[in-house]
């Protein structure tokens, strides 16, 4: 059974209200198979293909009028100068979703996009599965520690592959192919050093002079580095919030990877079980929350903001998020027994702002929801945005 991805819904609305859609994201996260089954009325061409390349690259007027409107056009990041034909046809046709791009370079496609396209396209991000459509598609296990172990690659599900055989593989093509086309690493070995030391660091405050040092690189480096993995949608930084607090808060972003079983592959977890043993325990299920928050944003095209919250004396909020001016907080704890000291966080952050809060949830380990006074508690697998 084939995942629904929720991102079709949002697209179908905004093919009616710009010219181009674009749609980017990590590699794998199965771009092309989304475009080619869920936009089938809709011409394919992968300008990956040297033919396709070539045309597009000596003929660019001709070449668009062979495939006239309604056309995907995949790997577009291969053919630069195409974008500004595009910016052309579509201001003198005026059709709307009359192309769709997509690129797994996302690095090249924004910045063609922005530089060429602006006011002229709708973009979208795709990331792997998040639980809602792996719950549609009935591969959901109960126990959060095997999906999480897992990864949510679609190719892991789709074509039943290993994970720890996808993801040795996603990380060899990666660092040769991407990486290598937008940085110089001298040292591939000191380079996958460098993400493995970033996955012991999820979850926590990034400290690029502490990460630079144990690696052995400079700081510009390190922040380089950093740079291009965000860039190529491996990790993210989640910003603190802070405004007008008494306190001194932190300002430093904290280091989370997009995908929790490229991040138990890194960290050399290849159990379900030792999920649950290992000292990371915490900061590993607080990732996948978060980063399953980030998908629900991006997958449901709402456009929150989302944050984390810590003072200078350890009162902490693991996410932060924003409807209208109202906060949502969130507590994240990797237990199945729930105490009231848990949300002494929430808490503490809600007397500081009490006209502010919309809602205060504890997500835990089980399968259980319940209301209680000092807030929701709701089960891994039910969070919702």
């Amino acid at each position: 059974m084939s995942a629904i991805r929720r991102i079709k819904a949002e697209m179908d609305i905004y093919k009616t209200k710009y010219p181009i859609l674009a749609l980017t994201g990590p590699r794998q996260s199965g771009k092309t198979t989304f475009l080619k089954t869920q936009f089938s009325d809709y011409q394919y061409v992968n300008l990956e293909n040297i033919d396709n390349r070539n045309f597009a690259l000596d003929d660019p007027n001709g070449f668009l009028k062979q495939y006239g409107n309604y056309v995907i056009f995949d790997e577009v990041q291969r053919v630069p100068h195409l974008f500004s034909y595009l910016q052309t046809k579509v201001d003198e046709d005026k059709i709307m979703g009359q192309y769709i791009l997509s690129g797994s370079q996302n690095f090249h496609l924004m910045q063609n996009i922005t530089q060429s396209l602006a006011g002229r396209v709708a973009i979208f991000k795709l990331f792997p599965f998040d639980i809602d459509e792996m719950k549609a598609a009935d591969w959901l296990n109960d126990d959060y520690a095997v999906t999480l172990q897992r990864g949510c690659y679609p190719a892991i599900y789709d074509r039943n592959i290993l994970s720890k055989v996808f993801y040795s593989n996603y990380i060899q093509t990666y660092v040769e192919r991407d990486l290598s086309e937008l940085i110089l690493v001298k040292d591939l070995k000191q380079f996958r050093n460098f993400i493995s030391l970033c996955a012991a660091r999820a979850g926590q405050l990034l400290n690029l002079n502490s990460l630079a040092n144990e690696c052995g690189i400079s700081q510009p480096t390190a922040k380089s580095w950093i740079s291009v993995l965000e860039n190529s949608y491996i990790v993210y930084q989640l910003q603190p919030y802070f405004s007008n607090f008494n306190k001194r808060v932190t300002k430093s972003s904290k280091l989370y990877f997009y995908d929790t079983g490229l991040l138990c592959f890194l960290l050399k977890i290849t159990e379900a079980d030792s999920v649950k043993l290992s000292s990371l325990k915490g900061n590993l299920f607080e990732n996948f929350i978060v980063s399953e928050y980030v998908k629900k944003n991006y997958h449901n095209n709402l456009l929150r903001d989302l944050w984390f919250w810590r003072d200078a004396v350890g009162h902490e909020v693991d996410l932060i998020w924003q409807e209208t001016e109202r906060l949502n907080l969130v507590e994240i704890k990797a237990s199945e027994t729930i105490m009231s000291d848990m949300f002494k966080g929430l808490t503490y952050f809600e007397k500081l702002k009490p006209d502010l809060i919309e809602s205060k949830t504890l997500v835990h380990t089980g399968l259980f929801d319940q209301n209680r006074t000092l807030g929701k508690v709701t089960s891994w697998a039910a969070i919702s945005l």
